[in-house]
């Protein structure tokens, strides 16, 4: 992945200069590229579909306004990151006495297509997957903003430390200081659940 990843991002930031240079097909491709990990990232630290994809637009908007004074200083994605956490972190902020949250409809059709099996999953076994799978998010929901987004990006984006530290603009050290903590919340709040959940309570389905 490593490997794959560097050239990817070389060839990111190859593209957003490219951007800065007038050329607007590049900045369709990286749009087309990035978009469903940036909206995939906002709905799960905002918990809204719709919100998700008004802050992406921002974000995208936001990237291209910044196209003059661009520099590949950084990976391409720690850079479209921070200006990702950024907004979510403020939308929580401003929004934290709203605390929205999907319908339990939505995130049960958000899961069923790896709900499906080449066996008849009963009534039963699927109330309990939801239901779970309800509880992990919202367990995820209530860690600390920063811890959520640390959790996030390290679990689903896969991203390694020192690119959370740029993201989130602080040391390596403290980036592990904030998983850690996330995950030992996270184990405690889901320890009723069997032993192999509870080693892997930090995981959204």
């Amino acid at each position: 992945m490593n490997v794959t990843s560097v050239a990817t991002l070389e060839r990111d930031a190859e593209l957003m200069l490219r951007v800065r240079e007038g050329d607007e097909s590049s900045f369709a491709i990286l749009l087309e590229k990035h978009r469903n990990s940036v909206v995939h990232f906002l709905y799960r630290m905002v918990q809204n579909r719709a919100i998700a994809e008004e802050l992406a637009q921002e974000v995208f908007m936001r990237v291209y306004r910044s196209r003059g004074s661009y520099e590949p200083t950084a990976k391409f994605t720690t850079w479209l990151f921070r200006i990702t956490t950024h907004l979510a972190l403020n939308h929580v902020r401003d929004k934290r006495h709203e605390k929205l949250h999907d319908s339990i409809d939505e995130k049960v059709e958000d899961a069923a297509p790896r709900q499906l099996a080449t066996r008849e999953i009963n009534v039963e076994e699927r109330m309990l997957k939801d239901a779970r799978l309800l509880e992990i998010r919202q367990a995820i929901e209530q860690l600390p903003e920063k811890q959520r987004s640390a959790v996030l990006m390290h679990k689903y984006q896969e991203m390694e430390y020192s690119q959370i530290a740029g993201v989130l603009e602080c040391s390596e050290s403290a980036v592990k200081s904030l998983l850690f903590r996330a995950y030992e919340t996270l184990r405690m709040r889901l320890k009723h659940f069997n032993s192999g959940a509870g080693r892997d309570g930090g995981k959204v389905h």
